[in-house]
């Protein structure tokens, strides 16, 4: 049997590699094998850090008589749902027509093309009521397969075609204020009042929701929705959810936040940094940057993309062992590994969420740290014709393609690096890639796009921004900037395009929304220009509320008007001045601290 998997990119797959399973990545020889074989596609989806993958992994993936009925029937694909996210989205969409306890592992049952005709998530080796035994549905679904064929395909196919059919969407205008605030009721009437968050359990941080609930437009016009994120936010960091170090577990399984989840991702602390921060909430926001700055860096500069769940304790894997420890007690520990995947977008998330903590908090540490994140993406995360890519592992890069959230959420974080450091090249790279993903950059998966089935069934936040919300944030980061007005319509035009589905579901379009609410009222665009970025004047401006906050010399203002961010035109021939613009009209430059008002 060929080993496939050993020099994989990815940790998740490396792990699968000695299994008696005769694995296939993700990838066209899969497909062509099944063609071949004229059998069905197992496809199995996790990622390093999933608890119920390794136990999946070791119950029955490791297991020879289980291996050997997978190998007759069936041709196996692993895939890495961290390293290929459309096809993760896709195989989970068309799972939801099957089982409505969706999770990972995924396990899907295709055709040879591809398309999904039975799909669940963790089957036991022996059955457990309610559930049935793997071999079990093993052997149900090649009978399936061998004597219902066409009913199979035909319900694939079925499936394929009303996903396509729900990916499309017609456009509306730009959600107003009566709109926006109401949808922002919307979520607040799904609140636990007891224990605070939203729904019963599982219960995760749900970190798109809570960012639209913290903007000032709702602020003001649904102050209940605004106090239901504060109470979320306050909730989780008093509870077992937040590590004791600081960092925030991936979900709880218990409605009052107990009994957590122990792997620890990038995604959910680099979000809940700026919610913290916007949240005034300086300890969890020190506790969060400690974690992602301490644990999750990888040798290079880049973040990592999560913290495992397991680890070793006595020669034992122990689910959560090590966390449940006191953190004194856990220096004589091995800790459990890090997943190295330097992952694009998330990286942008991090440097983002770093770059806008660290000007705020005076931590120059922590964008230093964003800076490094930022230099290794862009060097390393790059095909050889020089496109970005999904990911990179141990300075090796991936060769699955980068989604266009990638490209926003990276656009985004370089922009607020340059906010961050008043660094030009920073803000220009931003503008580039976003160009990139506006014109198209930010490829759709080959293999889903040749079988016909849509890589993005919706645009529905997950526990990251969706594609679409995360170019338009970038965009109108852009906009906000002075980079010029086909930004703002370039932000219209998404948020146009999915604005009765953001409207009809707010909880799940979260992002969408906070951008639209960008939209919908007028920026606040603070530029502080000193040669002393340590001055009361510099601190008093980093303490504002306002969608831009920039502190910059007299050369750096003029290099960013120069690279054509307009914001900065005109405010290099003095320094110590701060300007207060209020949708691109200034006011009157101060030079008192005293007067730069940190309200709106």
């Amino acid at each position: 049997m060929t080993n496939r998997l050993a020099d994989t990119l990815s940790p998740y797959l490396r792990a699968h590699a000695d299994n008696p399973v005769d694995w296939y990545p993700w990838g066209e020889e899969a497909f062509a094998e099944a063609r071949r074989r004229d059998v069905p596609l197992l496809i199995s989806i996790g990622y390093s850090t999933c608890h119920w993958c390794h136990v999946m992994a070791r119950e029955s993936f490791a297991d020879p008589v289980t291996a050997a009925l997978i190998n007759e029937g069936f041709v196996a694909v692993k895939v890495d749902r961290e390293e290929h996210p459309q096809v993760d989205g896709a195989y989970m969409a068309a799972a939801s027509a099957f089982t409505q306890n969706l999770g990972w592992p995924l396990t899907v049952f295709a055709t040879p093309r591809g398309r999904t005709f039975y799909a669940g998530t963790y089957w036991p080796p022996e059955a457990r009521a309610p559930m049935p035994a793997f071999r079990e549905v093993l052997a149900a679904v090649r009978e399936a397969w061998t004597l219902r064929r066409t009913e199979a395909e035909e319900s694939a196919d079925a499936v394929t075609d009303a996903l396509a059919r729900a990916a499309e969407s017609a456009p509306s205008d730009v959600p107003d204020v009566v709109a926006i605030t109401t949808a922002a009721e919307a979520i607040a009437q799904r609140e636990d009042r007891r224990f605070g968050g939203f729904g019963g359990a599982p219960k995760f941080p749900v970190a798109t929701t809570l960012r639209f609930l913290q903007h000032p437009l709702v602020r003001e016009g649904a102050p209940e929705a605004s106090a239901a994120g504060a109470r979320a936010l306050a909730a989780m960091a008093a509870s077992d959810l937040r590590d004791a170090d600081g960092g925030f577990f991936r979900y709880a399984t218990g409605r009052d936040w107990t009994v957590p989840h122990y792997e620890r991702m990038l995604t959910d602390n680099a979000q809940l940094l700026d919610i913290a921060r916007d949240g005034g909430d300086e300890p969890t926001v020190r506790g969060i940057a400690s974690f992602l700055t301490g644990v999750l860096p990888r040798d290079g500069g880049g973040f990592g993309a999560a913290q495992d769940s397991e680890s070793t304790i006595d020669g034992v894997r122990s689910e959560g062992g090590y966390y449940l420890r006191p953190v004194a007690e856990r220096a004589g520990l091995e800790p459990p590994a890090v997943d190295g995947k330097v992952i694009t977008g998330w990286n942008g998330l991090a440097i983002g969420a770093l770059a806008r903590a660290g000007a705020a908090f005076g931590e120059r540490a922590w964008i230093d740290a964003a800076a490094a994140a930022a230099d290794h993406v862009l060097r390393t995360n790059r095909d050889a014709e020089g496109a970005l890519v999904r990911a990179s592992l141990d300075g090796r890069a991936s060769a699955a393609v980068a989604t266009a959230a990638d490209l926003g959420l990276l656009a985004d974080g370089l922009f607020a690096l340059a906010l961050a450091t008043g660094e030009t090249d920073w803000a220009i790279t931003a503008r580039g890639i976003l160009d990139d993903v506006l014109s198209g950059a930010g490829g759709d998966d080959p293999l889903l796009s040749a079988q016909g089935i849509a890589t993005s069934p919706d645009q529905t936040d997950g526990d990251l921004p969706s594609d679409a919300a995360a170019i338009a944030s970038a965009a109108l980061t852009a906009w906000w900037m002075g980079a010029g007005d086909r930004y703002r319509e370039a932000a219209v035009s998404t948020v146009s395009a999915l604005a009765t589905r953001s409207l009809e579901q707010p909880f799940a379009h979260g992002t969408l929304l906070r951008v639209a609410a960008g939209l919908a009222a007028p920026p606040r665009q603070l530029v502080v220009v000193t040669g002393e970025p340590h001055s009361a004047l510099a601190a008093a401006g980093r303490g504002a509320d306002a969608e831009v906050v920039a502190v910059v010399t007299p050369d750096q203002a003029r290099a960013l008007a120069d690279a054509g961010f307009e914001l900065f035109e005109g405010k290099d021939t003095s320094t110590d001045r701060a300007y207060d613009c209020r949708a691109f009209v200034c006011r009157l430059p101060v030079s008192d601290p005293a007067e730069v008002s940190v309200a709106r």
